[in-house]
């Protein structure tokens, strides 16, 4: 089987338990959007899969997101950055990708800011929120999530879009979806603070174990890797 083949055929598998979740949780076709997580995937991959029905691309590492849009790889589709992003590398993310998903701080938010402003465009981001407390994960504890907001609120060349989130590794079905249900209260919660200039309309959150729990708890954009591209390859580190 060729590779365009493989990869229809499992966006059409992911295509499908979006709708039977959808369906489930009394939502319409279109409320989710499916962006595929080509984190090490090959521009030529990830040129196939854009032929595909997947709404847009989301990208762990800056390097990847300058080398597939150098490469046209998504077919004018538009591309995200959903890993941790560092402030030195800023510079080449703002106006390159059409939204960064994973604001974490209030030094990131000034970073973007002054690059958005040099580049004389409004940057829309999303607030990422540790919503399991784990020490490892990057995002904002939820009880912080407020001055954030605020602190973004008050930045010209910013726009807060919703938030984003992803919650602990291997949870039970019902712990994934009290997850997402805080995540949803949170989100709700935010839409109805009064913000001028935010446009809180992007709830982020289920990856491929979990999409169809986010799903039924509000999300209204799933990243999608490995049930669309399959195992990720890593090659081995080089010994000295």
């Amino acid at each position: 089987m060729d590779e365009l083949t493989t990869l229809r055929q499992n966006v059409e598998t992911v295509r499908s338990r979006m709708a039977d979740a959808l369906a489930k949780a009394g939502r319409k076709e279109g409320d989710v959007l499916l962006c595929a997580a080509s984190k090490t995937r090959t521009p030529a991959t990830v040129r196939l899969s854009a032929q595909l029905d997947i709404d847009l691309f989301g990208e762990n590492h800056v390097q990847e997101l300058v080398e597939k849009t150098d490469a046209g790889a998504y077919l004018q589709k538009p591309a995200h950055m959903i890993g941790h992003l560092q402030t030195n590398k800023v510079k080449q993310t703002v106006g390159r990708t059409a939204l960064i998903q994973s604001v974490d701080s209030d030094r990131l938010l000034k970073a973007i800011q002054k690059e958005a402003a040099k580049q004389d465009l409004c940057q829309d981001i999303l607030l990422e929120v540790n919503i399991g407390g784990e020490a490892s994960k990057s995002g904002v504890a939820p009880e912080a999530l407020w001055p954030l907001m605020e602190a973004a609120e008050a930045l010209p060349n910013l726009r807060v879009r919703g938030l984003m989130a992803i919650p602990p590794a291997d949870l039970s079905e019902d712990d994934a979806r009290r997850a997402f249900a805080a995540m949803r209260t949170l989100f709700e919660q935010a839409q109805g603070r009064g913000y001028t200039r935010a446009r809180l309309d992007i709830l982020s959150m289920g990856m491929s174990d979990d999409f169809a729990a986010a799903i039924l708890e509000g999300s209204t954009m799933v990243r999608v890797g490995t049930a669309i591209y399959g195992a990720r390859y890593y090659p081995p580190k080089a010994t000295v």
